[in-house]
């Protein structure tokens, strides 16, 4: 296959690289797209214009044996807490190589927040950073800024969630970015979009507020709740993660780089999409899969919190089940399906409402939906959660038990599919932790622990930025990698 030539800032700056850095650029290069002009389009290709795209052969190894699907791509890890190192943990599940920033002596907030283990980094950091290495700089120090500059040059994508500005303040301009690599992809975490709260600083819980999932989500009697899960933190970290997937495809097309921006507002409003469209319907009438509809409360001018309801136009409610007076968690969700009422029906021992003009129909149960639910829920509190979700299952009722995170923590299923990892980290000892959520049948996931601040360092010196050992060393020993001792902050 013939190879392009590199465009001109490309050469130059491949043509400035030390050895072991050139060597690393040319293993990182993407493997190049030929476009031939042809008639028609042939099977296997792509047709578009007259043109069509020869891809490599399929490999020949087995499934799972040929890399990862990020293989050849480096991050460069400026993020901290939660929302940015998720999106860059999950990359570099993927086989990403990550390189993580830290403050000398310092390094992410997290690993000092939330302590369970004296002198080991707590569970907060070393559940967010599997996978990743660790470089420590002093961002302010001349030597440092020149091992940022060759990171930037050395590095496919560069993701942040500072406050707003700050990563102007470092220096790091877009314009500062792209002069060193036109290639380079500047991905960040912000609490808003462009507008008039865009400089605020946005936490968790600010963000399920500002997204609309608190005003949604509690009874419709208390005030708004927060979840548990962490759709505003987790949650953008992960819409960050395709936004620089879809920005590597492009820039395979356009051979530039671009900005990606994931604002915490508006991947919870994402998330929050069914409640957006129940605002709109609102204007026809009451929602009447809303449990308030069959209760007669009327509706005013906005989604009400609906406590338990499904939300997705099936009705459903959670139910306490055997056990409930003594455990918290003894309780599962019931969909009153359509499809399946005369199995539910049969279930509970009620053969008669499957035919009942007042049952027998969806229509006719939405004003009975809180009696149907009780009548259910006098019978799965004869049975575990458990029994009731066998039972179900065998004739498609869905259902779902409220599990705690003890449960999920032993359960064997999800230790078998890499869910729940166990993780070896030599200060802490083993400790659990979420694995890669998304699967792919090619690209076999690994979960490997967490750096140590700066255990990496003259690694990614060395290794990726080619610097001599006397270069490192004479690196090291300006303090623009450790931090300051007594007599350098008394200066």
């Amino acid at each position: 296959m013939a190879k392009k030539a590199k465009s001109k800032p490309a050469r130059k700056a491949f043509r400035r690289a030390k050895p072991a850095a050139k060597k690393a650029a040319a293993k990182r290069s993407p493997v190049k797209v030929v476009t031939l002009k042809h008639k028609g389009a042939s099977r296997g290709t792509s047709r578009k214009n007259g043109a069509r795209s020869l891809l490599p052969p399929p490999s020949k190894k087995p499934f799972g044996r040929d890399g990862k699907a990020l293989d050849g791509v480096r991050i460069l890890d400026f993020t901290h807490v939660q929302s940015g190192p998720t999106c860059t943990q999950l990359l570099a599940w993927f086989g990403a190589d990550v390189i993580k920033v830290e403050r000398p002596g310092v390094g992410d907030i997290t690993r000092g927040q939330l302590v369970d283990v004296k002198g080991a980094d707590s569970l907060y950091f070393t559940m967010l950073n599997h996978n990743k290495r660790s470089i420590t700089i002093d961002s302010k120090h001349p030597e440092g800024k020149r091992v940022l500059n060759e990171l930037i040059k050395a590095c496919d994508v560069l993701v942040e969630n500072f406050a707003p500005g700050a990563l102007d303040r470092m220096g790091l301009t877009w314009e500062h970015i792209h002069k060193l690599n036109p290639r380079m992809i500047v991905a960040s975490v912000k609490g808003f979009g462009p507008g008039p709260y865009e400089d605020c600083k946005v936490y968790e819980n600010v963000a399920q507020c500002a997204g609309g999932a608190a005003s949604t989500t509690g009874f419709r009697e208390g005030p708004p709740l927060v979840t548990g899960a962490q759709i505003g933190d987790s949650g953008t970290g992960l819409h960050l993660a395709l936004g620089i997937v879809a920005a590597l495809y492009q820039r395979g097309r356009t051979g530039r780089g671009q900005k990606v921006l994931a604002a915490m507002q508006d991947g919870v409003l994402n998330l929050c999409r069914v409640k957006l469209r129940d605002q709109q319907r609102l204007k026809a009438g009451p929602l009447t899969e809303y449990s308030q509809y069959g209760q007669n409360i009327p509706f005013g001018d906005t989604v009400p919190r609906a406590g338990n309801d499904s939300g997705g136009g099936q009705p459903g409610w959670i139910l306490k089940c055997k056990g409930w007076e003594t455990d918290p968690n003894a309780y599962i969700y019931f969909i009153t399906q359509a499809p399946v009422w005369g199995a539910i029906c049969d279930v509970i021992g009620e053969p008669a409402w499957k035919t009942d003009p007042e049952y027998a129909t969806p229509k006719a149960r939405l004003p009975k939906l809180k009696q149907i639910f009780d009548r259910i829920e006098s019978w799965t509190m004869t049975k575990t959660k458990f029994e009731v979700m066998n039972i179900c299952n065998e004739v498609d009722i869905p259902v779902g038990p409220i599990l705690s995170m003890k449960e999920i923590a032993e359960e064997p299923s999800l230790r078998e599919t890499g869910t729940v990892v166990e993780v070896d980290h030599p200060v802490r000892g083993k400790y659990l932790t979420v694995g890669n959520p998304i699967k792919l049948s090619d690209s076999i996931s690994e979960v490997k622990r967490s750096p140590l601040l700066g255990e990496h360092t003259d690694e990614i010196l060395a290794k990726v930025l080619g610097f001599s050992k006397t270069e490192v060393e004479k690196i090291k020993g300006s303090g623009a990698l450790s931090a300051a001792g007594k007599e350098d902050k008394a200066a």
